[in-house]
């Protein structure tokens, strides 16, 4: 996967990743929501309704401000922990989810997604929306989430990609590529963080290259899944 960072070629990704995500964390989800239109919310659902393993125990990578979490709580049972590795982007979630009274079911805490501090075989189910093409190591951040997955359990990832097809390829490439960066830099102020978007979603090993990237860490049943015309693609693996 070729290396794309949001600032500089010095620091580490990681490091980057995270200022990034500290730096939007306060309008993320006011961007996130209006730039995709609102269909955010029914990829999620959509994804969480494909573990169906009815899993008791559900870890959320990359969890941001824990949309996803929030979601998988209102479709399933589970227990949820969410991590990441922005401090400002988990405050923002502990105060949606104390809200919405979901305290209870759902705990965000900070942690390195290619590092995991849980056990082997600790959750039923993996989810990750919008963070794995954000991981400094690919194959690294997939095998902590094997490790840390129960034998028979589900991961499910959503990730942005690139339609194929004429005229909404070239839509999407306007779109994408120039009317996102620009609304997206003015409203959270950091005109890098929507420029890395677009550009990590065309360096990330979309379709049949990442579930050849899960087989390699030893998931099986991998199967690639595109939602909306191809603008999102939704990945199921079974351990």
């Amino acid at each position: 996967m070729t290396k794309v960072t949001p600032y500089n070629n010095t620091e580490t990704k990681k490091n980057q990743v995270t200022k990034m995500f500290d730096n939007i964390a306060g309008s993320y989800d006011f961007l996130n929501h209006t730039l995709s239109l609102g269909m955010d919310n029914i990829w999620r659902k959509i994804a969480i309704k494909k573990l169906n393993n009815k899993p008791a125990t559900i870890l959320d990578i990359a969890t941001g401000t824990g949309d996803f979490a929030i979601s998988a709580s209102k479709y399933t049972n589970a227990n949820i922990t969410g991590i990441d590795i922005s401090q400002g982007m988990l405050d923002v979630g502990v105060e949606k989810i104390t809200k919405k009274g979901l305290s209870n079911r759902i705990q965000l805490q900070l942690a390195d997604s290619e590092k995991l501090p849980f056990q082997n075989n600790s959750y039923d189910a993996i989810t990750a929306g919008f963070g794995v093409r954000n991981f400094e190591d690919l194959n690294k951040g997939l095998s902590e989430m094997y490790r840390t997955l129960k034998s028979g359990g589900r991961v499910a990832i959503l990730e942005p990609s690139e339609p194929t097809h004429f005229p909404l390829k070239q839509f999407y490439n306007l779109y994408f590529h120039h009317i996102l960066p620009f609304i997206g830099g003015i409203i959270s102020k950091d005109k890098n963080a929507y420029t890395y978007l677009p550009d990590s979603v065309s360096a990330f090993p979309s379709g049949n290259d990442f579930l050849t990237e899960l087989d390699k860490v030893g998931f099986k049943e991998c199967k690639h899944i595109p939602l909306t015309f191809g603008i999102v693609s939704l990945y199921i693996a079974i351990k």
